[in-house]
C-alpha cells in the first residue's frame, strides 16, 4: 500500500488541544494527521492526578487522560506519526512538515505545540515532578491542603501561584535569587499583605529532598547568591514559577508573534497565514489549563474545516 504524505489537515502536538483539534477533524471526515512531537501528550503527561477535568469526579491520571484523548481520536480515523518536527515551510502550497527524513504536506495546518514550563535543571526536580514538585498552582494546589510549599520566582507568575496557594497551604515561602520582586506593584503588593506569605531572599534552591515512593517532597537545600551559604529548607511541596516558554521556535519569521514568543491569533483561532491555525498554550499564556486548550484545539479544527469549504466553493 502506498504510504500517504499529503493529508488535508496536519496537526502539530499531541496534548489536550491537539487532539481534541484531531478529534473533531476526523468527525469532520478530513482524515487528519497528528504529529506527536517530542512530549507525546503534552504537559499532562508529567501531572500525576488531574481533579479539574470536567467530567471525572475522581480525578484521573494525567498520562492515562491523555491515551483515552488519543484512542478517541483514532477511533474516528485520525492518524499519527511519533516524531519531532525539523521545519515547516509556510509561505508555499501546499504547506510542508519535515520529520526527520519523511516530508508531509497539507492544506490546513493547526498549530498545537504547547509551552514548555522553564525548569531549573536539578535531577532532584525532575524526579519528584508530580510528586510534590510541580510548575502549576491552579492544577495541583488542592493536594496541598494544610501543608507548607514554597514558591520559586519572582515576577507576576510566581505571585499569581503563591496567592492562589494560600488558599490550601498553611504557609507560601516565595524564594528569589534576587532582593527585589520583578511583579507589578499591584501584585507585590497583595503578595507582602497577605499574611501566609514570607519571602527568602537572594537565594536558590540547589536540590530538592524526597522521594516519590516515600511521600514525596520533604524539604530544599537553599543557597544564598551572595555569601554562598546554604541552608535546608522543611516544605511539602516546590512551586516552580520562573515563567513559559511557548514551543514557536520553528515558526519564526513565518508567523505572528508577541514579544515573548507566543503565536498571535486574530478571530478565533486564524494566525496570519491563512489556512493556519494556533490552539492550545502556543497562543494561551493567560489560562494554560488543559480544559481551556481543549477548547481551542475544538475551535481550530472548526476553523480548520471552515477555510477547506471555502477554498473549494
Amino acid at each position: 500500500m502506498e504510504k500517504k504524505s499529503h493529508y488535508r489537515v496536519i496537526i502539530l502536538g499531541s496534548g489536550p488541544a491537539g487532539l481534541t483539534a484531531a478529534i473533531y477533524a476526523a468527525r469532520g471526515n478530513l482524515e487528519p494527521l497528528v504529529i506527536e512531537g517530542s512530549q507525546p501528550g503534552g504537559q499532562l503527561t508529567i501531572t500525576t492526578d488531574v481533579e479539574n477535568y470536567p467530567g471525572f469526579p475522581k480525578g484521573v491520571m494525567g498520562p492515562e487522560l491523555m491515551e483515552e484523548f488519543k484512542k478517541q481520536a483514532e477511533r474516528f480515523g485520525t492518524k499519527t506519526v511519533f516524531g519531532e518536527v525539523t521545519a515547516v515551510h509556510l509561505k508555499k502550497r501546499p504547506f510542508e512538515v519535515v520529520v526527520g527524513k519523511e516530508s508531509y504536506t497539507c492544506d490546513a495546518l493547526i498549530l498545537a505545540t504547547g509551552a514548555t514550563a522553564k525548569l531549573m535543571g536539578l535531577e532532584s526536580e525532575k524526579k519528584l515532578m508530580g510528586y510534590g514538585v510541580s510548575a502549576c498552582a491552579t492544577c495541583d494546589g488542592f493536594f496541598f491542603k494544610d501543608k507548607e510549599v514554597i514558591v520559586i520566582g519572582g515576577g507576576d507568575t510566581a505571585m499569581e501561584e503563591a496567592l492562589f496557594l494560600t488558599k490550601f497551604a498553611t504557609k507560601v515561602s516565595v524564594v528569589h535569587r534576587r532582593n527585589e520582586l520583578r511583579a507589578s506593584k499591584i501584585m507585590q503588593e497583595r503578595a507582602r499583605k497577605n499574611p501566609k506569605i514570607a519571602f527568602v531572599w537572594d537565594s536558590v534552591v540547589e536540590e530538592v529532598y524526597g522521594d516519590p515512593k516515600g511521600g514525596g517532597v520533604k524539604g530544599v537545600r537553599l543557597k544564598n547568591v551572595k555569601t554562598g551559604a546554604t541552608q535546608d529548607f522543611q516544605c511539602d511541596g516546590v512551586f516552580v514559577a520562573i515563567g513559559h516558554e511557548p514551543n514557536t521556535k520553528l515558526f519564526a519569521g513565518q508567523l505572528e508573534m508577541d514579544g515573548n514568543g507566543y503565536l498571535i491569533t486574530g478571530k478565533g483561532t486564524a494566525t496570519n497565514i491563512p489556512g493556519v491555525f494556533a490552539c492550545g498554550d502556543v497562543q494561551d499564556h493567560i489560562y494554560r489549563q488543559a480544559v481551556t486548550a481543549a477548547g481551542t484545539g475544538c475551535m481550530a479544527a472548526i476553523d480548520a474545516e471552515r477555510f477547506l469549504e471555502s477554498q473549494e466553493a
